[in-house]
C-alpha cells in the first residue's frame, strides 16, 4: 500500500488565465499526467509514469496472499513403494532445510520413505553426500541447493544407474535439464524474483530513489540476478543507482557492517531503498544500521531477492532493517518434487510448474515465518488419488 500524492501548498492569488498556462507548462516538463493511483510519496521527480504504473501493478499481484491454486491438475497416480534421498547442500541452509521438510511431508502423504543426507556445506562433503545416496540404490535423488556439477563424477554414476536426479536451486532455470542430467529442476524464475524486487522498489518509492544494491559476483547465478536487478531499476529515471556492492556471502558477516557504515557515510539520507541478491545481507547490516540511529522500520527500506528464510520474516514482521523479502514457496516446492518424481517413475514428461513470485511484507504476512501459499496439498493429493 503506499502513501497518497502530497498536496500543494497554497500559492498567491493568480488569474485563471496565467494558472492555466502554468499548469500546462509544468505538465509538459515533468512529462507525467496527474491520473493514476495515488502514491503516497512526491511524484516521481524525473517522471517514469510507464514504468511506476508497470510496477505498481504488477507488486499489486505479487502481494496478493488470496490466491488460488495453478498448480498441475492432471498426472499419473501415485506410483507405489518408491524411496527418495534429499542431498542437502547444508541444512544449516533455512531454504534448504524448508524444502526437505516438504518433500518428507509430501512423501508420507503418497506413502514413500524419504532420508535426507547433510552435505555439511562443503564440496567433499556434498560429494561424500551424494556418493553414499547413490549407495543406497534409491527409487530417486534430490539436489537441493548446491551446482551439479561439483558432482560430476557422482552424477555420472547415478545416471548409469538410472536412477532418476530432481534439482532444487540446482541449476539457473526450472525445468528438464540435459546437462547436468536433471529430469527437472524446482525453482521460481531468477528474471521474475529480479524484477519484482526492482519493481517493488520503484512502486514504493513513486519512482524517486537511491538504491544500494547488495550481491556476490563470485556466484554467476547471483550476479545475473544482480544485473536483472540494475536493468529494471534503469527502467526508472528517478530511480539511481547509489553502489553495487560486491560482497562474497562466506564473508558478509564481516564485511557487510564495514560497508554499510561506509555507505551511509557517503550518502548519508541520499541512500533510500536496497535490494540483495539474497536476505542474509541484511541480517548483517543491522547492526550497522542501528549504530548509525537509522530506524528498523527504514529508510533505508530493503528488499531481499532471495529463499525467504524465517529470520527475514522476522526482520519484516518486527520492523528490523528489512521491509521485504521475494520468498520461494519451499514447502510446496518439496511437494513438486514429490510430484515431478512420481511423473518420473510414471515414465511421463516433468509438468514444467514454475511458482509464481510473490513478496511478503509485514501487511500480508500476517505473522508467518515462511510463504505457503494454498491449494498446493489438495491439488496433488487429487492427482495422487488417481
Amino acid at each position: 500500500m503506499y502513501p497518497k500524492d502530497s498536496q500543494s501548498h497554497p500559492h498567491r492569488r493568480t488569474t485563471l488565465t496565467t494558472a492555466a498556462l502554468l499548469a500546462v507548462a509544468a505538465a509538459l516538463v515533468a512529462g507525467c499526467g496527474s491520473g493514476g493511483p495515488s502514491t503516497g510519496a512526491a511524484p516521481p521527480r524525473a517522471g517514469c509514469p510507464t514504468a511506476l504504473a508497470s510496477a505498481r501493478a504488477a507488486v499489486t499481484r505479487a502481494e496478493n496472499t488470496d490466491t488460488a491454486w495453478h498448480g498441475p491438475t492432471t498426472g499419473p497416480a501415485a506410483v507405489p513403494d518408491k524411496s527418495i534421498v534429499y542431498v542437502a547442500q547444508t541444512m544449516t541452509n533455512p531454504g534448504v532445510a524448508g524444502v526437505a521438510k516438504g518433500v518428507e511431508e509430501a512423501a508420507k502423504a503418497i506413502g514413500w520413505q524419504v532420508r535426507v543426507i547433510d552435505g555439511d556445506g562443503t564440496p567433499a562433503g556434498i560429494q561424500a553426500a551424494l556418493s553414499q545416496a547413490i549407495t543406497l540404490r534409491p527409487s530417486g535423488i534430490v539436489i537441493g541447493g548446491f551446482d551439479p556439477q561439483l558432482t560430476s563424477q557422482q552424477m555420472a554414476r547415478a545416471e548409469a544407474a538410472h536412477i532418476p536426479v530432481i534439482g532444487w536451486h540446482a541449476v539457473a532455470s526450472p525445468g528438464p535439464s540435459e546437462r547436468p542430467k536433471l529430469f527437472t529442476n524446482v525453482t521460481t524464475k531468477v528474471e521474475d524474483v529480479a524484477k519484482i524486487s526492482a519493481d517493488w522498489i520503484i512502486a514504493r518509492s513513486a519512482g524517486d530513489a537511491g538504491v544500494v544494491l547488495f550481491t556476490d559476483d563470485s556466484i554467476p547465478f547471483a550476479k545475473n540476478k544482480a544485473e536483472l536487478i540494475r536493468k529494471e531499476l534503469a527502467t526508472c529515471s528517478g530511480v539511481r543507482l547509489l553502489s553495487y556492492e560486491n560482497i562474497p556471502i562466506p564473508d558478509a558477516g564481516i564485511r557487510t557492517p564495514q560497508a554499510v557504515s561506509s555507505l551511509l557515510s557517503r550518502f548519508q539520507d541520499e541512500w533510500t531503498y536496497s535490494a540483495a541478491i539474497n536476505d542474509l545481507y541484511f541480517a548483517d547490516a543491522a547492526p550497522a544500521l542501528r549504530a548509525a540511529g537509522k530506524p528498523g522500520s527504514g529508510p533505508p527500506f530493503n528488499i531481499g531477492a532471495g529463499d525467504g528464510d524465517p529470520s527475514a520474516f522476522q526482520r519484516i514482521n518486527s520492523e528490523q532493517f528489512q521491509a521485504a523479502t521475494v520468498p520461494e514457496p519451499l514447502n510446496q516446492q518439496g511437494w513438486q518434487i514429490v510430484d515431478e518424481f512420481n511423473r518420473a517413475f510414471a515414465e511421463r514428461p516433468a509438468s514444467d510448474y514454475v511458482a509464481p513470485v510473490h513478496i511478503a511484507t509485514a501487511d500480508n504476512s500476517n505473522g508467518a515465518t515462511s510463504w505457503d501459499p494454498s491449494g498446493y496439498r489438495e491439488g496433488y493429493r487429487r492427482i495422487w488419488a488417481g
